[in-house]
């Protein structure tokens, strides 16, 4: 009860989409590969939770995407994201409602930047392949932003999706979904391994495409104080300051380290007596340099972390 909803192969929804695979599963949805009897295509399936309250904040999304939609008709930079076809509800077999949510495959689209990177055994992705992969997130943020007034707030590897137009390296992203689900293969390994197929002309064939906006926001009406994954969460939202879209341009810094060197720029830990926002706090004081006191104390709560200006509460030693 009020669980994912119990999704079995060749199940058909809405007399349209016949479920052939699990893509994915997250705290609030589960994503099916289906086939799109009408039209002959594959389509991804996004199927909600039918918790109580999950519906009204799937409709928030369907309204974000519904706008991406409608705006990419405008804007060709609309491209950059994963745009919506189609929604509805259906009654699960645990006999409460749950909304789907269909987003495009355009030929295909295959895993995720995560999935590439753990799978890459070399210290970070060819810099020529992500300063091109950056582009096209940063023009994708740049359409949510000024034309949709979307703030994504959830910027990471897991949702940058890669794309091919070319049939060949279709068939390899969907090896790597494949790998990318079992995690048992490698790429640049030995005998018949991906990496062996994959070269780095091919990683320059590829696109990226700025995906799930499950947790996006208009830049007018902020949903929740906090957002976004850890590591890449903004000082601002750390901080417990207002935020707008510049939160979304440091969570793609974060990403550009990620991918350049296949570290993260910031992976806070919890310590004895400091929490992990401590950490995090410290740790961009130690990249970045002191923060100003204007922006440290600019808020109610500016105890939670300094105990004077530019001095951490519970952090003495950086």
């Amino acid at each position: 009860t009020g669980g994912h909803h119990p999704v079995w192969e060749g199940e058909v929804f809405n007399t349209r989409y016949q479920a052939l695979c699990k893509l994915g599963c997250g705290a609030f949805a589960t994503v099916w590969l289906c086939q799109d009897m009408r039209r002959k295509k594959q389509v991804a399936v996004k199927v909600l939770k039918s918790r109580e309250g999950f519906a009204e904040t799937a409709q928030d999304e369907v309204a974000l995407l519904h706008c991406v939609s409608c705006m990419k008709k405008k804007d060709r930079a609309g491209e950059n994201i994963v745009c919506l076809l189609d929604d509805f509800r259906m009654i699960g077999e645990n006999g409460f409602h749950i909304l789907l949510q269909r987003v495009q495959l355009q030929l295909l689209l295959g895993p995720s930047l995560r999935c590439l990177m753990g799978n890459y055994t070399a210290q970070g992705l060819p810099l020529p392949f992500v300063k091109k992969s950056l582009q096209q997130v940063l023009a994708g943020l740049h359409f949510l932003h000024k034309h949709c007034r979307i703030i994504h707030t959830d910027i990471k590897p897991e949702n940058i999706l890669l794309y091919g137009r070319d049939k060949s390296l279709q068939r390899l992203l969907t090896d790597m979904l494949d790998c990318g689900q079992r995690r048992d293969v490698r790429l640049k390994g030995a005998g018949n391994d991906l990496g062996n197929q994959l070269e780095e002309s091919d990683l320059m064939s590829l696109e990226v495409k700025i995906a799930d906006l499950g947790s996006a926001c208009w830049t007018y009406k902020p949903l929740s104080k906090e957002i976004q994954t850890q590591p890449y969460r903004a000082l601002e939202v750390l901080l417990g300051l207002d935020y707008g879209t510049p939160a979304d341009i440091w969570s793609t810094a974060c990403l550009a380290f990620e991918m350049a060197t296949g570290e993260c720029l910031f992976d806070p830990q919890p310590g004895k007596y400091f929490s992990r926002d401590d950490d995090h706090v410290a740790r961009i004081i130690e990249l970045l340099g002191r923060i100003p006191p204007q922006i440290a104390f600019s808020w109610n709560k500016s105890t939670k972390f300094f105990s004077r200006p530019g001095a951490l509460l519970r952090i003495s030693r950086l």
